[in-house]
């Protein structure tokens, strides 16, 4: 029912910046952006509540921030001094107005040394 589009990953060097963006086609109700790295679980990287209220994991903070545009129904994540330990499938999870969760296909970050 919701579909979920991630785009703006792709191939940096260390120290650079990458904003991705997930745009929603129905009703959100909390975003959050997870990632996975090859032999790696899925991990939360950031999650915005209804209520605007943030978090991070502690490897992000600082570096990543979270924020969304809910006229646009989209959320965002800002990740700045990119690392080699970054690199990986960042997926956009969104949970709807019924709570239920949907997940993204994914777009891929590397970050290389």
């Amino acid at each position: 029912q919701v579909q979920l589009v991630e785009s703006g990953g792709g191939l940096v060097q260390a120290g650079a910046s990458l904003r991705l963006s997930c745009a929603a086609s129905g009703s959100i109700f909390s975003w959050a952006w997870y990632r996975q790295a090859p032999g790696k679980q899925r991990d939360l990287v950031a999650a915005i509540t209804s209520g605007g209220r943030t978090n991070y994991a502690d490897s992000v903070k600082g570096r990543f921030t979270i924020s969304r545009d809910n006229a646009k129904n989209t959320v965002y994540l800002q990740m700045n001094s990119l690392r080699p330990e970054d690199t990986a499938v960042y997926y956009c999870a969104a949970t709807s107005s019924r709570g239920i969760m949907y997940w993204g296909k994914g777009t891929l970050v590397t970050v290389s040394s």
